[in-house]
């Protein structure tokens, strides 16, 4: 076998994963259009500046993850991918729309935006397992790190310009314009689908079992994830910040608005600027060869005090160059538990066991995100992101322990 090619880029000289990730890419500034537009509709547009209004929203569209983990990750195990992900992506496209339509034309609705989060969260859900693990058929399990921290470039490279543009076309045009720019965008992806070499895809085993019973299917990849140390530590730390720290819809809209008295503009930019951390972490993990656990404890450790510094920072300015650190932070944590995990997981299991990390991940954000918007109408954004802070240190002492506990084992 032989092993990866150098480069911090190599994964680009795959034809098909060139191709989709110039598709993705695209989607990816509208998919951050979209929600940098959503928080501004309900946060300013449909409501006076209730955070709870928002995180209700962001419960609704990230709870799909928990709620049909069962289902997500058994179709991401035992179906055709590249299927699935044509069927998921534009049925997300079709929803953008919808709800683009709603808003141009001035009907829109608190609940209205509730239901299409929660229909979108419910085709992401299905989405997300299956895209993470089908970029192993794209490349290989060589450079499969590689490959993923690629596709996390890629995703918060689109984070610096999507929220940007989506402030400008909120200003000048109005907020269904994001909606409506992002459901156009799903057609790159969908064109980059249908424009892949599939002769040369690696499927993983998984494509070849047997459709055997649902739920004993789950429970096996239950049992396997919870019986590995590593993979069971990785999900509790995820379990930690996924729950209370990724509320960055929350964090960055209320500070701008209540904090610092920003317009669309400026709201978008400080979205922007912590891309640029994100995008730096995301090249830092392009650049590793092999993910290791003591990543986990630098990114949870630095993601605890990168949101202590943000709810400290007493101008604008200081608070964007926190955002950046937590933008770092979150990156290296995130990349490093989506590629440890995949290797570290047999490939029959990989799609269950993705679907359970993504589940862990977003799962919590019904919880989290309520409690966080409940944090920061009650006793103020930057109390909020002490919330953030304190989950990022409670992983870092988990994996403490766990590194402990493997060397004396």
């Amino acid at each position: 076998m032989t092993g990866p090619a150098p480069g911090m880029f190599r994964s680009l000289h795959n034809f098909n994963y060139r191709i989709w990730a110039a598709g993705a890419f695209v989607s990816n500034i509208g998919t951050w259009m979209q929600r940098t537009a959503q928080t501004w509709l309900v946060l300013i547009q449909l409501t006076s500046h209730n955070a709870s209004a928002v995180g209700m929203v962001m419960a609704l569209q990230y709870g799909p993850q928990l709620l049909l983990l069962p289902l997500t990750g058994y179709v991401a195990d035992h179906f055709n991918q590249r299927r699935i992900l044509i069927a998921t992506q534009a049925t997300m496209g079709a929803f953008a729309l919808i709800l683009g339509v709603l808003t141009v034309t001035g009907v829109v609705q608190l609940w209205h935006v509730d239901v299409f989060a929660f229909l979108f969260g419910c085709a992401a859900a299905f989405d997300a397992p299956v895209r993470q693990t089908f970029v192993a058929e794209l490349v290989g399990d060589n450079d499969l790190p590689n490959a993923i921290a690629l596709n996390s470039t890629s995703f918060n490279a689109a984070r610096m310009i999507g929220p940007a543009i989506a402030g400008m076309v909120i200003a000048a045009f109005g907020t269904g314009w994001a909606f409506l720019i992002n459901g156009a965008s799903f057609m790159a992806v969908l064109a980059s689908l249908s424009l892949l070499r599939t002769a040369d895809l690696r499927p993983n085993p998984r494509a070849l079992h047997a459709k055997g019973n649902v739920l004993a299917s789950v429970t096996a990849g239950f049992r396997y994830a919870w019986s590995q140390p590593e993979l069971r530590a990785t999900l509790i730390m995820l379990a930690l910040i996924g729950t209370f720290g990724l509320n960055f819809q929350i964090f960055v809209s209320t500070m701008a608005i209540k904090v610092f008295n920003s317009d669309a503009r400026g709201y978008g930019l400080l979205s922007s600027v912590m891309a640029v951390g994100t995008v730096a972490g995301a090249l830092f993990n392009a650049s590793q060869h092999r993910p290791r656990f003591g990543a986990l404890l630098a990114g949870s450790g630095l993601f605890g005090l990168g949101c202590t510094l943000a709810a400290l920072a007493p101008t604008i300015w200081l608070f964007g160059a926190a955002l950046v650190v937590i933008g770092v932070a979150a990156l290296m944590f995130t990349n490093t538990t989506n590629s440890l995990m995949q290797l570290a997981t047999e490939p029959s299991m990989r799609g269950r066991v993705m679907a359970l990390r993504v589940g862990v991940a977003l799962g919590g954000t019904p919880i989290g995100a309520p409690i966080v918007g409940w944090v920061a109408d009650s006793f103020g954004p930057r109390w909020a992101l002490g919330v953030g802070a304190a989950s990022g240190l409670a992983a870092a002492l988990v994996a403490i322990a766990a590194m402990q506990t493997s060397q004396r084992a």
